[in-house]
């Protein structure tokens, strides 16, 4: 297709205190294949020097919009990103992260060739030292289109990809819809919102896109704080995709309880045990729904033996199967440290 006529992209990156990250990742972005193009670095109040760098960065390729905003957190810079958005499709890196140059113009070449509203490349995982990483989503073989129920069933079944990073998605979608703010996991909540208006999702192979984990990341680490809230989140979003499944698709009953289960075992072998007592009300709604869902427990074909005895056991004594639960890994965490001792000796 002649270049004139390729549609506008914009490519929204939330950036906040990650100096040492943010030029590869920039980099790599003004390194795209696909021309026509815009970059738009949401500054979210940093204070450690990158609210320069991204000035230094915008001064340097004419494609790069920059804003400052008070830090509000990745959902918030995301939205500032949409509404600035000039591209009639709309993409996100993460700050840490990295993409391959050919990962947009594949992207859109799914999304001319197939005619959805919505194109995903596929991802891989990088350590500190540049290792690769047990996927975390495999790969399809081959590209194919994916309808949305489908997509709900992998998503539910802890297979599916909820990252917007990995996708380029039509910028109208985004009118009625935004992230939310305040919570974490919110990917997967805007896309099971979005899930019941497309038509379907192009899946790629290649893995193009590259998380970076590293010690330490701004986006990727969790205080105690934090980390309980990540599974209040995380229980929140599958009563959400329970009521969309209830109501969009409903053969997948079955799937969307498992969901529903599984984000509530996570939840309750977090949970410190100070914490469960009968006026956290958030903690007796978890108990509650275990309770009322003990035949679905046991039959649903989707949770495995392990999952199924656990959540049985915390049904039964909570406390007890919670503290059993944290001796063990405390105790797998010191024999850890011990042969790591070893092996550095």
């Amino acid at each position: 297709m002649n270049e004139q006529k390729q549609e506008l992209i914009s490519i929204v990156v939330p950036v906040y205190n990650i100096m040492d990250c943010l030029p590869r990742c920039v980099e790599s972005i003004c390194r795209q294949t696909y021309p026509n193009l815009e970059i738009i670095l949401v500054d979210d109040g940093s204070d450690d020097g990158t609210e320069k760098m991204v000035d230094e960065l915008g001064a340097a390729d004419e494609r790069i919009r920059v804003f400052h905003k008070p830090n509000g957190g990745a959902s918030s810079a995301r939205n500032l990103g949409i509404r600035q958005a000039k591209g009639k499709y709309i993409g996100f890196v993460d700050s840490d992260d990295f993409i391959e140059p050919q990962m947009y113009e594949k992207l859109m070449e799914c999304i001319r060739k197939e005619k959805v509203p919505v194109a995903q490349i596929s991802r891989d995982e990088i350590d500190e030292q540049g290792n690769r990483l047990p996927d975390v989503c495999i790969p399809p073989k081959q590209a194919y289109v994916c309808p949305p129920e489908q997509f709900m069933r992998e998503l539910l079944l802890h297979r599916g990809d909820c990252s917007y990073c990995t996708k380029l998605a039509e910028r109208r979608l985004f009118d009625r819809h935004c992230f939310p703010e305040g919570v974490l996991n919110e990917d997967f909540y805007l896309l099971v919102e979005m899930l019941g208006e497309i038509e379907g999702i192009g899946i790629l192979p290649q893995q193009y896109y590259h998380v970076y984990y590293r010690t330490g990341s701004n986006t990727r680490k969790k205080s105690r704080e934090e980390f309980s809230r990540v599974f209040i989140d995380i229980v929140d979003n599958a009563d959400m995709a329970e009521r969309l499944a209830a109501e969009k698709f409903p053969a997948l009953r079955e799937e969307a309880v498992r969901f529903g289960l599984y984000q509530r075992l996570d939840y309750m072998l977090h949970i410190p045990v100070k914490q469960m007592v009968r006026e956290d009300g958030f903690y007796v709604s978890v108990k509650k729904y275990l309770r009322r869902h003990l035949a679905d427990t046991v039959r649903n074909k989707y949770l495995s033996r392990k999952n199924k005895i656990y959540l049985l056991l915390l049904t039964a004594a909570p406390k007890t199967v919670r503290r059993v639960h944290g001796w063990k890994m405390r105790s797998r965490e010191r024999a850890d440290g011990h042969k790591k001792g070893g092996n550095d000796g």
